[in-house]
């Protein structure tokens, strides 16, 4: 597959990448667990992008679906674990 020079992509892999660090930096200050959950969630998500941006097939369909379900389920869970503080 060809490389795909998306605008959109390049923008959210960007993001991802940002919110990813600052994660990691929040967790690093707080110590807080739902910060490098989102990371991590934000992590994969960038890890998709990155392989629609490349035109990659790292992963099989199947697989590059639950990637991104997998990083929602982080993504929740870190928000239920921020609620039942």
């Amino acid at each position: 597959m060809a490389a795909v020079p998306d605008p959109v992509v390049i923008i959210n892999l960007l993001l991802c990448g940002i919110i990813c660090f600052l994660g990691y930096l929040v967790y690093r200050k707080h110590e807080k667990i739902s910060a490098i959950l989102i990371s991590i969630a934000f992590g994969m998500f960038g890890l998709s992008h990155l392989s629609v941006l490349l035109g990659l097939t790292l992963f099989p369909e199947a697989t590059f679906i639950l990637l991104r379900v997998c990083a929602y389920i982080l993504v929740a869970g870190a928000l239920w674990l921020l609620l039942s503080e």
